[in-house]
């Protein structure tokens, strides 16, 4: 009886924790500081991931891409870090799938295929982060997190434009 008592727990909590993401998911939560650096930290680990896929497969252009994207999130991170410390947040980060794990498919994936499912990949992820950062800027509960939220919007929105127009040529 216990053993169904604590399955049906683990449903009812799963269930509020699916409530919960796909609030913020849709926008209908307004985000905390904590929520923001978070959601940051989760960006800037797939962008780590996008590195660690390069390093698989992929062209030289693709390699540099990564590297660079993969510098500016360890910068992003660092300078979240302060915030965090600061502000005395602790982000709940997720564990979710890594860029690595959605870029590797089947060995028919190299070559240009691999090049533009590199491209699609981070569009998503920038839109989301993007959205967060929007969101927050409604009503920021932290001066220097709206500040540093602020400064990465025009360069993640950047970003994004340059790997759609990529994703287009390819």
């Amino acid at each position: 009886m216990r053993i169904l008592v604590a399955i049906i727990l683990v449903f009812i909590s799963s269930a509020a924790l699916a409530d919960s993401t796909a609030e913020q998911m849709r926008g209908d939560h307004t985000p905390t500081a904590t929520d923001v650096i978070g959601g940051l930290y989760a960006f800037g680990r797939f962008q780590q991931g996008l590195l660690e896929s390069t390093d698989l497969k992929g062209n030289t252009e693709v390699k540099n891409l990564a590297a660079l994207r993969a510098e500016e999130a360890a910068k992003r991170d660092k300078a979240l870090k302060e915030i965090q410390d600061t502000i005395g947040a602790e982000p709940r980060v997720s564990k979710s799938a890594s860029a690595g794990a959605s870029l590797a498919e089947p060995e028919s994936a190299d070559g240009p295929t691999y090049v533009r499912r590199f491209y699609a990949a981070q569009i998503p992820e920038y839109e989301a982060a993007i959205g967060l950062i929007e969101r927050y800027l409604r009503a920021p509960d932290d001066a220097a997190l709206g500040v540093f939220a602020r400064e990465q919007l025009p360069i993640l929105r950047a970003q994004l434009n340059d790997a759609e127009r990529t994703m287009a040529d390819k």
